[in-house]
């Protein structure tokens, strides 16, 4: 299927993997799935009972990917569900994440519920960015739900970024954990302007020798407001560490609030936050290989976020 300029230039911001129309894919295009394709080893299956896919994973599938990016260039609400059924001992890189294209003066809104259920002994990475851009007046929402339950000696890497322009979002994520399950989360986010951002985060050690590791980074611009709720939760002989890092600019307001809860006497939890400004020596020394404040101020930011 041919895509328009607006479509591949969003596409090209929010699957930094490359989206290409071959493999396993699945684009969403203002409300409708527009063109899919399934490889020898992922299946995807478009929902009968509500808007959405099922994405079935082999275990023949190894270090393959699967793309499932969606794009917003027409006001409206999007709300999609997709569930993800992963087998015992696959290996993949899921890419999603969604793009907005604004120009009018209604809402422009995607709402997606996404659940993976891993088997055991898999490998799975899962890449979601966001973005919006446009000159329209109208509010650019986001407002992912994951829910990931991972097996048995599975590791989970989940790597989230909000990368500009969304005017306001609400991030749900609850994650389980089995025995000897791993799970590594990295959530970017940056805010300007009058943006808000919330994002909410469980995740449950339920299994033996289970563990986490989840490190937020943001940066607040303007009078934009973000808070920040991960929750850890040990209920077994498990790991976990929590770790909040902002950067604070301008009028905005950061509220990190990590959260560690032991239900078991063998559960190590581990906390950690900090929000500040950006460091003034840091500054000084890019101003003197001849940048502006604003350039320093960007590289700065560009290397927190990395």
């Amino acid at each position: 299927m041919e895509l328009n300029q607006v479509t591949e230039d969003v596409l090209k911001v929010i699957d930094s993997y490359g989206f290409k129309q071959e493999g396993a894919y699945n684009l969403r295009l203002n409300g409708m799935a527009v063109c899919h394709g399934d490889s020898r080893h992922i299946r995807i299956v478009k929902k009968e009972d509500k808007p959405g896919i099922d994405i079935f994973i082999s275990a023949e599938a190894q270090k393959e990917q699967v793309h499932i990016p969606v794009v917003m260039s027409e006001p409206g609400v999007d709300v999609v569900y997709n569930d993800f059924y992963v087998e015992d001992g696959a290996d993949v890189t899921i890419v999603a994440g969604c793009g907005i294209h604004g120009e009018g003066c209604s809402e422009t809104r995607h709402d997606g519920i996404h659940a993976f259920h891993v088997g055991k002994n898999a490998n799975v990475k899962y890449v979601e960015n966001h973005y919006a851009e446009g000159n329209g007046t109208g509010s650019k929402v986001l407002n992912p739900v994951t829910k990931i339950f991972v097996g048995e000696n599975s590791v989970f890497t989940l790597e989230t970024s909000q990368i500009k322009g969304v005017d306001s979002t609400k991030r749900e994520n609850y994650i389980e954990l089995a025995e000897n399950a791993k799970v590594y989360v990295t959530e970017k986010l940056m805010t300007h302007a009058a943006q808000k951002a919330i994002s909410n985060m469980d995740v449950e050690l339920k299994g033996k020798n289970s563990s986490a590791r989840i490190i937020s980074r943001s940066v607040a611009k303007g009078e934009s407001k973000q808070v920040f709720h991960p929750r850890a939760i040990g209920e077994n002989l498990c790991h976990a560490h929590v770790q909040c890092d902002s950067i604070i600019m301008d009028e905005a307001e950061i509220s990190s609030i990590p959260e560690i809860n032991a239900k078991h006497m063998d559960a190590q939890i581990v906390h950690e936050a900090a929000i500040g400004r950006i460091n003034d020596e840091q500054l000084v020394k890019l101003r003197t290989f001849g940048m502006t404040e604003e350039e320093a101020e960007a590289v700065i930011i560009e290397n927190f976020l990395k």
